[in-house]
């Protein structure tokens, strides 16, 4: 039996990986964040001051992309 259009599952999948892209942008920003910061010859308090800004966002994008990554697998489990 074929469906025409998008089931619930594939939605699933396709948001799973969507995610998992928006979570991958955001390390990638962070890490540019961070070599942009270590360029710039930044003092011992100002680069520990850049890192302590950049952690939650980094975590946050790891957890994106680890969510996303979880639902596309699920969504090929029940698929």
């Amino acid at each position: 039996m074929e469906q025409d259009g998008l089931g619930a599952i594939d939605m699933v999948i396709w948001g799973g990986a969507a995610i998992s892209v928006l979570g991958l942008v955001g390390l990638v920003w962070c890490i540019l964040r961070v070599m942009r910061a270590k360029r710039a010859s930044l003092s011992d308090e100002e680069m520990r001051a850049v890192l302590q800004r950049t952690l939650p966002l980094n975590l946050g994008a790891l957890f994106l992309s680890v969510i996303g990554l979880m639902l596309v697998i699920v969504g090929i489990f029940l698929g």
